[in-house]
């Protein structure tokens, strides 16, 4: 990885981690679904301008189901349960367990998609959700009032994630990324914009929360998707990857700076454990003959 790469990707997982400080801030205000519309509306006005040529645009209509469905299971879903999660739990422990995203995508890539699992990599999955577990022992509360269920939606997006890297690997790797990007984005909104208005806050939004919500959509989701997409022509997908590693130690420390957030000895030891297991069952970390864990070797070696 290039020196600028490293750099765009540093900035990438702070724009990513800087999500879920926004979500916090702005989601008790606006709710869930109407601050996921003001995210994908506006990230989709300023996506769609990339598509202004007729193979763009026929690509987009060639392919309107599939990124009507990538866009519920990778944008809709997902970013709507995380908002719903940040009303209640912290912007960093949130963060922490999203961070088990590639967990569900090999979980689920294994048991739909034909996609292979290695032994080395079940240890892996074991131990990041030991460090999910950790992490959220003793807030497993499902009573009126607990946390629990928002834990539960945290995983969920995490399992939507999972559905959508397979889903766009197997049926649209042959897109573009723009296409992607500005097209799924597009269908997010229209998904969106009924039930948006329908749940739209009945009392006024404080500027805060409003410069939250439009910060979310300009920096953690325009500006971070080009940021991702540039990243995946230039470093490649398992240099990008090391983003998933990033955005909580970002999230925290934006937590901690921003918000007063507490970094506890239990969170830094579930965080400790959670990113081990997911660098194993990503294979970022790989056993060797004797089981020293060591980092991947590049193609050319």
């Amino acid at each position: 990885m290039s020196l600028a790469d490293a750099l765009r990707l540093l900035l990438l997982s702070s724009l990513w981690g800087l999500s879920f400080i926004f979500m916090r801030v702005a989601a008790p205000e606006f709710g869930p679904i109407p601050l996921v519309l003001i995210r994908m509306g506006v990230g989709a006005l300023l996506l769609v301008p990339l598509l202004l040529s007729l193979r763009y645009l026929t690509l987009i209509w060639q392919h309107k189901g599939s990124l009507l469905i990538l866009g519920i299971v990778n944008h809709v879903l997902p970013f709507s349960l995380l908002a719903l999660a940040t009303t209640r739990l912290e912007a960093g422990f949130t963060s922490l367990i999203n961070a088990t995203t590639p967990i569900f995508t090999a979980l689920l890539g294994a048991a739909f998609f034909a996609t292979p699992i290695q032994r080395q990599q079940y240890l892996g999955l074991a131990l990041a959700l030991l460090g999910v577990y950790v992490l959220s022992a003793n807030r497993l509360d499902f009573t009126l009032g607990g946390d629990g269920w928002f834990i539960v939606a945290v995983l969920g997006a995490t399992f939507c994630y999972g559905i959508a890297g397979n889903y766009s690997k197997t049926r649209l790797s042959h897109l573009p990324s723009r296409v992607l990007a500005a097209g799924s984005s597009a269908m997010s909104a229209l998904v969106l914009l009924i039930p948006g208005l329908l749940l739209w806050p009945s009392e006024p939004v404080s500027m805060l929360a409003w410069g939250n919500a439009l910060a979310l959509a300009m920096l953690s989701t325009t500006l971070a998707f080009l940021l991702y997409f540039g990243l995946l022509a230039s470093a490649g997908a398992t240099a990008t990857s090391t983003v998933t590693f990033l955005i909580p130690v970002s999230a925290l420390l934006w937590g901690y700076l921003l918000l007063n957030e507490t970094l506890s000895l239990q969170v830094v030891t579930g965080m400790v454990i959670t990113l081990a297991g997911t660098a194993i069952a990503t294979r970022l970390l790989r056993f060797r003959s004797r089981g020293v864990l060591t980092p991947p070797r590049p193609p050319h070696e």
